[in-house]
């Protein structure tokens, strides 16, 4: 899939977002349901991203009209700990405080290293991703 540029990226009629080649961006399908449900339970809600497409990765949070859940914001490329140092600093909230989702190894140790408790998650997140996190933050207090 392309890379948006600025502006690219765009709504059609029906709510699909298309790239600058007409083609549909998709996200997993509980992805929506997942951070209304957290929003409405008064989770503080973070996204972290290593991307160099700071723009584009903004774009999409727009287009996708995810950006009302999320109170914190660190996308720009480096180290996930750089990240969650900002939404420590901005929270308040101390790293043992904070539940982390992620689809790679290295950003799952680097942040339990730290005492986020961070869960791997491999076909992507859903309700059932998050609520098996939240059982085991639970667990972990």
């Amino acid at each position: 899939m392309p890379l948006l540029q600025q502006n690219e990226g765009r709504k059609k009629t029906l709510g699909n977002v298309v790239d600058s080649l007409g083609d549909k961006i998709k996200f997993y399908p509980e992805v929506p349901k997942a951070l209304e449900s957290l929003h409405a339970q008064g989770y503080s809600l973070g996204v972290a991203s290593r991307t160099g497409e700071i723009d584009g990765a903004n774009q999409l949070l727009d287009l996708f009209d995810w950006n009302k859940y999320f109170k914190y914001k660190e996308i720009y490329p480096g180290c996930k700990v750089t990240h969650f140092n900002q939404f420590k600093k901005q929270s308040g909230l101390s790293f043992k405080d904070m539940l982390f989702f992620d689809d790679e190894h290295r950003n799952i140790r680097d942040l339990e290293a730290q005492g986020v408790v961070s869960i791997l998650v491999k076909n992507g997140v859903n309700m059932k991703v998050i609520e098996e996190g939240l059982k085991t933050f639970a667990s972990r207090q």
